[in-house]
C-alpha cells in the first residue's frame, strides 16, 4: 500500500511515527511530511501551500492520514477530490492519538477498515460514520472493493445503500453464494433496487447495482501480421453475442508462438489486459471436448488454440470457437463464489 503521513506539530510528529509503525508493514510505500520548522529523520518538508502541495501526494498515495485537526485536512484535499471510485482513503487522528476518524471512502477506499486497524494499533476510538456501518447494513461498495468486484452503477449503490436502512435489499447472481447473508440483504431478483453478481450484462432489478468479478479468459487464435483492429472486432462481437461484461475480463490467452505478435500485443495493451502464453504441450494437456482443426494442429502442434487457451485455470467454456478474418476467439470462466462466511 501507499501510505502517506501529514503532521503539523512536534507531538504529532511522534504520533506520525506511531501510526507509520502501525499501517507500514513489508512492501508497503510509506512517506511522512510535516512543516520545515518540525521536520526530522524520515521526514520530508512540506512547501506551502499545504492544499497545493497535497495534490500530487493524493493522486499518488492509497491512503492518507492527517495528524491534527479535520479542518487541516478537510482544505488539503478539498481541491482534489473527484470520484468515491479513484479518491484514496483519508484518515485524521488527532496529535495524541486518541482518536482515528475515517473522513474520506471510507467504503471503497477502505478507510473505515484501516480506521479501525489504526485505532486498535494505537489504543485509540475508532470514528466511522457512515450510516450503513453504524446500523450494522452490508455495505455493497465495501463488500465490491473487498472482493475485487467492478461496481456498474454507483447512482444504484446509493440507492441501496439508503434502502438498506429501511428494509431487505434482494440480491440475484450467477454464482453459489457462501455464508449466512449479511444485514439488510435477502434473496431475489425483483424490485425497485438491487444487487447482480454476475459475468453478464444483467439487470434484473428496476435500479440494479451490478456487481463484476474478473472472472473471464478469452482465448485468441490469431494469423501472423493479423492487425489489432481484426482481433478487437471479433473479440468484441463474442463478448456481445455472450452477454459478457466487458470489465468481467480477466485476461487473454494464447499460444507461445505469438508471444512476439504485435497486432496481439497491441490489442490487448490497449485494452489494459494481461496476456498469457502457453506452450503446445501445456495447451494439448487441458481436458476437455474442443473444436479440433487439422490445419491448426500441424502450424501449432495442438489441435486448437483459443478454446484450450481460454480453458487454463477456468472452469466453464462459455463459448467455443468463433473464427473471422484469421483470428479465433473462445471464452471460458473460472469457478468463482459469493462469500459471506470469511468473518
Amino acid at each position: 500500500m501507499k501510505i502517506a503521513i501529514f503532521a503539523y506539530s512536534r507531538r504529532g510528529c511522534d504520533t506520525a511515527e506511531r501510526v507509520r509503525a502501525a499501517l507500514a508493514g513489508p512492501g508497503d510505500e510509506c512517506r511522512c511530511y510535516t512543516t520545515e520548522k518540525y521536520c526530522r529523520e524520515g521526514f520530508a518538508a512540506m512547501t506551502p501551500p499545504c492544499s497545493k502541495f497535497t495534490g500530487p501526494v493524493f493522486a499518488w498515495a492509497e491512503a492518507l492520514v492527517f495528524v491534527g485537526a479535520c479542518g487541516i485536512a478537510v482544505r488539503s484535499i478539498a481541491p482534489w477530490v473527484r470520484d468515491k471510485r479513484t479518491d484514496p482513503a483519508v484518515l485524521v487522528a488527532d496529535e495524541r492519538g486518541k482518536f482515528v476518524i475515517s473522513l474520506l471512502s471510507g467504503h471503497i477506499g477502505g478507510a473505515n477498515a484501516l480506521a479501525e486497524r489504526l485505532a486498535a494499533a494505537l489504543g485509540a476510538v475508532p470514528v466511522v460514520t457512515t450510516a450503513t456501518d453504524v446500523n450494522g447494513r452490508f455495505s455493497v461498495d465495501a463488500w465490491a472493493a473487498e472482493h475485487g468486484l467492478y461496481i456498474d452503477g454507483m447512482a444504484a449503490a446509493k440507492a441501496v445503500s439508503a434502502a438498506i436502512l429501511e428494509e431487505p435489499v434482494p440480491l440475484c447472481g450467477d454464482f453459489p453464494i457462501r455464508g449466512e447473508l449479511p444485514g439488510g440483504v435477502t434473496a431475489g431478483d425483483s424490485g425497485p433496487v438491487g444487487i447482480c453478481v454476475s459475468w453478464k450484462k444483467r439487470r434484473p432489478f428496476e435500479k440494479t447495482v451490478l456487481l463484476v468479478p474478473p472472472v473471464v479468459h478469452v482465448g485468441i487464435g490469431c494469423k501472423k501480421g493479423t492487425g489489432p483492429e481484426k482481433i478487437a472486432a471479433l473479440v468484441d462481437r463474442v463478448l456481445e453475442e455472450n452477454g459478457v461484461h466487458p470489465r468481467a475480463v480477466k485476461l487473454a490467452a494464447s499460444i507461445d508462438l505469438k508471444r512476439d505478435e504485435p497486432g496481439l500485443l497491441d490489442f490487448c495493451r490497449a485494452r489494459d489486459w494481461p496476456l498469457a502464453f502457453y506452450p503446445a504441450e501445456e495447451l494439448r494437456a487441458v481436458e476437455g471436448d474442443f473444436t479440433p482443426s487439422d490445419f491448426v494442429r500441424s502450424v501449432t502442434g495442438v489441435d486448437n488454440v483459443c478454446e484450450r487457451a481460454a480453458m487454463i485455470g477456468a472452469e466453464t467454456l462459455l463459448a467455443r470457437k468463433t473464427a473471422l478474418d484469421g483470428v479465433t476467439v473462445a471464452l471460458a470462466a473460472e469457478h468463482w463464489e459469493v462469500r459471506f462466511d470469511e468473518r
